[in-house]
Order: structure tokens, then sequence, then C-alpha cells
């Protein structure tokens, strides 16, 4: 029997595309074919995606970005895109279409509900996003990352959780060795593209901790790339060994490794940090749609597995002293870790599968493979 298509569709961030390449990777073992339907964008994001994956970029736009003559361009590369999109769906029948927000996913989802194909989403973060809040009711299914997510009336959706990619669940439950008068890790990550505010704030709120923490300190920090050398510098300057990239390929191991994690409140950041059990100070973005990254923050917070620091009171003096406070009492920090794993879902990319497959009716035929 022919293998089951999946189409999976997902923006350019990595919050949209970690948690699509979990679903990916899982599917693949289980005998589905996978394609990603992205933009030139979401498609730089897809370097992690298996090899056997079809990445296929399609013509999408947003208001959101571009002079008046690239918004008044905006309907007629979506139309291109989903008419493009629908002729590919009538040729190749895909079992379902799954996405995952993001303007570049408005092509493959117009497409999938014009031809009433089986359809989901999976909304990462605890406010829905535009895209996914125009397909909430056009779908057949919605599976949500945070709980409780704010959902319009008479919708009805499953708390999967948010997947989190193979290099994270290889890390799931990693022992942490609590800090200490010996080597110690801070990872500092933004989000995929990083963060201005965490690259202005963290290197002076480090260089004034107390000598006896800064000399067994190792730091990891994602910059973006036009802030990469004065960062790089600053730390340099002060004595701080620092590692400064524009984007970590390996966060899951330098999160496993780390006492301590500081990070934007994105979805994808939240649910790493939760299923590898690390003590968190989060920074959510402060004009994020909905205020989404304070939802997702709220759980772990509540666990008291994190702080959270607003970025209207984000000051170098103030997180200086909670990283101090953290890292002089290691005994709250181990506790913070393993009140990090209540909130964690590893098995949400299980849960997610388990929805494809029923939805498409392909479960008994993929698990036959």
């Amino acid at each position: 029997m022919a293998q089951p298509l999946i189409i999976i569709a997902a923006g350019g961030t990595g919050g949209h595309m970690f948690p699509a390449q979990a679903l990916a990777e899982a599917l693949l073992l289980r005998g589905w074919r996978v394609r990603l339907s992205t933009d030139a964008r979401g498609a730089r994001y897809a370097g992690g995606f298996p090899d056997a994956v079809e990445i296929v970029e399609v013509g999408s736009a947003t208001f959101a970005r571009g002079g008046l003559l690239a918004k008044a361009l905006v309907p007629f590369r979506i139309l291109g895109g989903v008419i493009g999109a629908s002729f590919r769906m009538l040729r190749e029948k895909p079992a379902i279409v799954v996405g995952f927000g993001g303007y570049p996913t408005i092509p493959a989802m117009s497409a999938a509900w014009l031809l009433r194909l089986p359809r989901m989403i999976h909304e990462q973060n605890g406010v829905l996003g535009r895209v996914n809040e125009v397909f909430v009711k056009r779908v057949n299914a919605v599976a949500c990352g945070t709980w409780p997510t704010s959902l319009p009336d008479g919708v009805e959706a499953v708390h999967t959780g948010n997947p989190v990619r193979s290099a994270v669940m290889e890390r799931a439950g990693a022992g942490y060795i609590a800090p200490g008068d010996y080597p110690m890790e801070l990872l500092v990550i933004g989000g995929s593209q990083g963060a201005r505010i965490l690259s202005d704030i963290v290197p002076p709120a480090i260089a004034a901790l107390p000598m006896n923490l800064l000399q067994h300190l190792r730091v990891s920090h994602q910059a973006r790339g036009e802030d990469e050398e004065r960062v790089a510098t600053y730390y340099a300057e002060h004595a701080i060994s620092a590692d400064v990239q524009p984007f970590f390929v390996d966060v899951p191991r330098r999160m496993s490794e780390a006492q301590l994690v500081i990070s934007r409140s994105g979805a994808s950041s939240v649910a790493d940090i939760a299923v590898i059990g690390r003590p968190a100070i989060l920074v959510p973005y402060a004009v994020a749609a909905g205020d989404h990254q304070t939802a997702n923050a709220r759980g772990l917070a509540e666990a008291e597995a994190a702080v959270v620091i607003p970025e209207s009171r984000l000051e170098v003096e103030t997180l200086s002293e909670q990283i101090r406070a953290i890292l002089e009492t290691p005994k709250a920090a181990m506790q913070m870790a393993l009140n990090a794993l209540t909130q964690g879902r590893p098995d949400a990319t299980e849960r997610l599968v388990e929805m494809v497959e029923t939805l498409s009716g392909h479960a008994g035929d993929a698990e036959k493979n």
C-alpha cells in the first residue's frame, strides 16, 4: 500500500519550525511521506529536518513588512500560492495537511480548506497566532501546546503539549548538576532570531556578579548577527569566558549542560526547558501578539521553575541579582530544575501523531510500515 503523504505547513521562525520538525521526524519513522510547505525565510530554519522531508517553497506574504507596493502585492502573491498549492494537492492527494502557524502556512491551509482535505492546526502559544486565528474554525481539529490557550467560543482543542525535536528528547530529564565551586554553564537564548535587549542587559548583569561566581562561569550567548561582535567584545574585555553566535545548532546539548538558562519565553524554548529540566529566567517579548509569551511563561513560573522578568522591569541590577540568587543557592536551583520537569510534555509528539493518524484515517497503514 502506498505511503500516506502529510503536508506540514510552517512559518519562518524556530517557534513554528521546531515542533513541525518533531512531527516530521516521528511520522517518517512510522512510514509516512512528509513534505514541508514554507517560504524562503522558513526554509532557512529547515536545516535540521531529515533529508527525507521534501521542502517546497510557496508564494506567500504579509502586510507587516515592506513598503506600499509590497503591501499592495500581498493578496496577489497569496492567491498565487494558494492556486499552486491547490494544483499540487489535487495531483498528489495528501492524507492530511497540518499547519503550525506563520503567514507562509496560508497557501497550504487555504488549499486544504478549499479542497475539503483533512486538516488541523497546532498552536504553540497560549494565545492564537494571527494565521491560526483565521483557520481555527476552518479545520477539523485543533492541538494546543500551551494550556490553557485562549480560543474562540465554540472551538474545542486537545492539549498535546509542544513537540520537541529528537535532539531535545535525547536530553529529556538529563541529570542536573547544581551550581557550585566548579565550572558552570549559563545559556542565553533569545528565540531563533536572537533578542537585542538580552544582548544589551545580560552581559553587564553577568559582569556585575561577584568574582567567586565569575571565575567558574562560561557563557553561551545567542546574539543577532549585528550584535555578535559587540557582545563578544564586551565579554572579552571583562575577562568572561563566552561563546557568542547568532544561532546555536546544538541548543539541546548546551541547555542540558547549563546550570541556568536565560531566555525569551517562546513556546519552543519553554518546551525545551521543561522537557530537559533546567532553572530559567524568562523575559517575555513585550510586543508579542496578544502578549502570548507571558502566557507561555506562566506554567514554569507557577511551578516555581522559572523567574519571569517583564521587559519593562529588565535592568542590569535586577537581572544580576536574580542570576546570583540562583547560582548561590544550589538546593533551590536543584528544586527549580525538578519543578521544570513537572511542566514538560515529553509525549507531546506522540499525542500529535495520534491526532494526525486518527484524523487522516491512515493510522493502521502507517503502523504496518
